[in-house]
């Protein structure tokens, strides 16, 4: 016999209290009760067989109002009762009390897990629920018209929508109730004060440097939940992720840390998959990665392991992932994290790792060092051009035969190297970037870094006095280790700190 599973249950003797657990399998996916084994699988028989035989099944009939195969075996001149339970399609009770498999365990549903379990019962989700009180007054048009300008780029909708009244595209998208009410999804999509109706409609994120006693900076992102990515792609490209520049040609491209397709797709899955009765959206995002939590465990159907694989579409909000497809966000086909793997191995960064933990899922993204990004961008080919309103930093790339020109210039002219071959001249003058290390840098510039390291809110202006330079030599310093990504400035100018970056040698 198999071990106690979510599918199978031993118990030595019947009760009539057992109708819950034949309730929990109905409820969930289905399973078997073993009626005369113990808990070890040892079949230890029962006196009574022939009678449980009637009274089994005519009570599961009256207490459940389901019909179960009874069926009686024997083993060893030992008569014992297997009760095989097929998954209902409708919600059942037990004395007016749902009860659900989950596990090797019995659960019985309260409260918000309820309501959620009775409505996927009846193929309706959450965002599908009125919102009592609300009206067309409170849809925001500019909200509409950023999804209609989306669909009609993503070939999803005709170009003559673009006129449709607001009540039109509601109605049109199926989100007001048969009684004419606005559904929860339609004041999340397109709300004007969301906060109002839902508190936890909000997207966090936070800067730390290796754990969550170190908070830097944080933001909350609140709103409608159409354009909440692109708002909260602005804040990261803003003040948390790196951009490093790289050019191609002479095209200069400042190409966010995290592929911004694969990231935009997993910010789409976290709102539109969220519980909405839980708390804010989570992003932490830290020296050597980027945590983002969303409140709701994967569906039933789903493991971690299998969203790197070909799987179905399950959305837990029926009527935001509708909207989201048609507005050209996501794929009903389940390959959302086809898609992320595509991008992630093109930028030759690790996948990111999928987790259940909280009550939630979590996805993990592992940031590039700044020997990566510095290997990638200050190479022995191309073009790299970065240019400071004190013309400090122009680099022009060198070709396999050596011909070419670095220049970056400070005012006490850096680290200054002249090399000629046989075959051509390259000139090289200024900090040489490729391979950064302390050692590397000048006595002020590591001055400087132990500076930070003490104070991140120290200023220009107190290390020049300290150092007895101008503040301009000390701002020129800064801008030259920020082109190197050995510090980075976070927050506005004022009121930011300055970070000495943890992957320097």
């Amino acid at each position: 016999m198999l071990s106690e599973s979510q599918n199978i249950e031993y118990k030595e003797t019947w009760r009539d209290e057992y109708l819950k657990w034949i309730c929990g399998f109905a409820n969930a996916q289905g399973g078997c009760i073993y009626i005369g084994v113990n808990d070890n699988k040892e079949i230890i028989g029962l006196s009574e067989s022939k009678k449980l035989m009637e009274d089994i099944p005519n009570k599961i009939v009256n207490y459940l109002g389901i019909v179960a195969d009874v069926n009686l075996l024997i083993e060893n001149d030992k008569e014992y009762i297997e009760i095989v339970v097929s998954p209902s399609n409708m919600p059942i009770a037990y004395k007016g009390a749902y009860h659900y498999r989950s596990g090797s365990t019995k659960q019985e549903l309260k409260g918000t897990a309820l309501q959620q379990f009775i409505m996927e019962k009846m193929g309706h989700s959450w965002d599908d629920i009125p919102v009592y009180g609300a009206t067309i007054d409170d849809i925001d048009r500019d909200a509409i018209d950023f999804f209609l300008r989306c669909s009609i780029k993503a070939g999803r909708m005709n170009e003559q929508e673009v006129d449709a009244s607001t009540e039109d595209v509601l109605r049109n998208l199926g989100l007001y109730t048969k009684n004419g009410e606005l559904k929860n999804a339609a004041i999340l999509l397109f709300g004007k004060h969301v906060e109002q109706f839902f508190p936890a409609a909000k997207f966090k994120i936070g800067r730390f440097h290796t754990d969550e006693s170190d908070l830097i900076i944080q933001d909350v992102i609140e709103g409608n939940i159409i354009t909440m990515t692109s708002r909260v792609v602005d804040v990261l490209r803003t003040k948390y992720l790196i951009s490093p520049i790289h050019y191609e040609g002479m095209q200069r491209v400042e190409q966010l840390e995290i592929p911004e397709p694969a990231l935009r797709e997993l910010l789409y899955n976290a709102i539109s998959h969220k519980d909405y009765t839980g708390p804010a959206i989570q992003m932490r995002v830290y020296d050597r990665s980027v945590e983002l939590w969303n409140f709701g465990l994967l569906p039933k159907q789903l493991t971690p392991a299998d969203l790197m694989r070909k799987h179905s579409s399950y959305p837990r909000n029926h009527n935001i992932a509708n909207v989201f497809f048609k507005a050209g966000f996501v794929e009903s086909w389940g390959r959302g994290f086809k898609k992320i793997q595509e991008e992630f191995n093109r930028a030759n960064m690790p996948l990111p790792t999928i987790e259940e933990n909280g009550g939630g899922v979590t996805a993990t993204i592992v940031r590039k060092t700044i020997e990566d990004i510095i290997n990638e961008n200050v190479g022995n080919e191309g073009v790299n051009e970065g240019v400071n309103d004190d013309n400090v930093g122009v680099n022009v790339g060198v070709n396999d035969d050596n011909v070419g020109v670095n220049v970056g210039v400070n005012d006490d002219n850096v680290g200054v190297n002249v090399g000629v071959n046989d075959d051509n001249v390259g000139v090289n003058v200024g900090v040489n970037v490729g391979n950064v290390s302390e050692s590397e840098l000048t006595e002020r510039q590591r001055f400087i870094i132990t500076a930070i390291r003490s104070n991140p809110y120290v200023t220009g202006k107190q290390m020049s006095e300290t150092l007895s330079v101008t503040q301009r030599t000390v701002e020129r310093d800064l801008a030259v280790m920020q082109k190197a990504g050995i510090i980075r400035r976070e927050g506005s100018d004022k009121a930011g700190i300055w970070v000495v970056l943890e992957m320097l040698k």
